[in-house]
């Protein structure tokens, strides 16, 4: 297979662009529909949407737009410190200074060649250096040297496709839960944010979709509160009363029996990079020893982890399972079983708003004080009870998706360097991939 393959330095694979920023002062090149890709929205592999996005005018002044297929990575941002970011376009965007794109060259299949350089991560991280300030920065001349091999252009295409099916149900598998989490979302929104059972009834009308014994559960009343308007006979409380705050520590670096363990240890890149409603895997384990002397415990799965410093303060997820993690983080365990679900939506609202009143002299910080001081509102056990049993169904599956999705990942990461090596067939990477799915 590999005897007919070639090869190629990257910086002749493809058409190498730069982009940039329009100017933030001028209100017409903002707020378009085209995709402005940063850092900040390099978290997936397809890439085809960004928080930020530019008009035609901001297209065409201070960035750059590219087409379908270009493949982006960041060579400069904190980012580049622990990983390596990239992606390829499903759609035209543009994209600022701290990305490259690239557009392969005829005889190059986007896909392949995208893949090609993600084989290599190990690789190109090595490259980085580093700015002011612990910025990471990739040399691209460095990257542009890398042999990249070639497969005949139909090789390259039955390789992609292999991969891509498995991409591409990770990619599906991702929107789903971007599905159901909005549907488990707008359900906590409707319930305790909007009160739209309780607005339903004050006007005499039965709450929309809800059922007599269901809609019992709500009053038809409001009061007033320190937090404004909210459901006769509901209260205002700590937010602390639904959690118990922990916190975590590292064991010496120095000891190596403290590493590389079974007990999964989280930090606030693995919460931020995790970008999901559960976090599965860390990327580094303690052992026991090392739980024992460092000043951190077994987290229980369920319990929302958040981010409480650093450039990603706020970000949060739910640890899957049982986990240690570090001092950069913070654990709001449950105090109730049917509470869980509540917490976490609550959290959802709520660190918006701590991350405002975050503080640090280089980058935010969220303290206990800041958990201590929040207040939110308490609908009781059986409404919450009531809300955990209608949401878990849904969290239950949105579970299973990312464990799924887990398994594809490291399924794809396996076979890649294997194709692109030609160790491995295109045959028996195609039974593995349809034994898999």
């Amino acid at each position: 297979m590999g005897g007919e393959w070639t090869s190629r330095p990257l910086r002749d694979c493809a058409v190498w662009y730069s982009g940039g920023t329009p100017s933030k002062g001028n209100p017409n090149y903002w707020n378009g529909d085209i995709p402005w890709i940063s850092a900040k929205s390099l978290t997936e592999f397809f890439v085809g949407d960004s928080e930020d996005k530019v008009t035609e005018a901001g297209a065409n002044n201070g960035t750059r737009l590219v087409p379908k297929d270009t493949i982006l990575f960041i060579v400069r941002g904190m980012s580049l410190k622990s990983e390596f970011r990239m992606g390829i376009t499903t759609r035209p965007v543009t994209f600022n200074q701290d990305l490259k794109a690239l557009v392969a060259v005829d005889d190059v299949l986007p896909a392949f060649l995208a893949y090609a350089i993600k084989a290599r991560i190990p690789e190109i991280l090595g490259f980085v250096g580093e700015a002011g300030h612990g910025t990471g920065v990739l040399p691209t001349d460095r990257i542009q040297g890398l042999e990249i091999p070639l497969p005949p252009l139909d090789e390259q295409h039955a390789i992609a496709r292999i991969l891509g099916t498995l991409d591409d149900r990770i990619e599906l598998n991702r929107q789903m839960n971007e599905t159901l989490e909005a549907m488990a979302r707008a359900l906590f929104k409707s319930w305790f944010v909007d009160f739209d059972p309780v607005r339903a009834k004050a006007q005499g009308k039965r709450p929309i979709g809800m059922d007599p014994a269901t809609a019992a559960l709500f009053p038809s009343e409001f009061q007033d509160s320190e937090l404004g308007e909210i459901p006769k006979g509901w209260s205002v409380v700590p937010f602390l009363d639904f959690a118990d705050l922990l916190s975590g520590g590292t064991p010496k670096t120095s000891v190596l029996e403290y590493w590389n363990g079974s007990i999964k240890w989280a930090s606030a890149k693995d919460v931020s990079q995790c970008g999901s409603f559960f976090l599965i895997d860390t990327e580094r384990t303690i052992t026991a020893a090392g739980l024992e002397h460092s000043a951190t415990k077994i987290i229980p799965g369920g319990s929302v982890a958040v981010v409480a410093r650093g450039a990603t303060c706020g970000r949060f997820t739910v640890f899957a399972e049982d986990m240690a993690m570090n001092q950069t983080c913070y654990a709001l365990v449950p105090r109730a079983i049917h509470a869980l679900w509540y917490l976490r939506f609550l959290a959802n609202d709520l660190l918006v708003r701590l991350v405002a009143q975050a503080h640090g002299s280089v980058f935010d910080t969220i303290t206990t004080r800041t958990f201590e001081r929040a207040r939110t509102v308490d609908p009781g056990p059986v409404v919450l009870e009531l809300f955990e049993t209608q949401v878990s169904p849904v969290v239950n599956h949105i579970r299973c998706l990312h464990y799924e999705n887990v398994t594809l990942a490291k399924l794809r990461d396996a076979l890649l360097p294997r194709l692109l090596s030609g160790e491995l067939s295109l045959a028996q990477a195609e039974q593995t991939v349809e034994a898999t799915a």
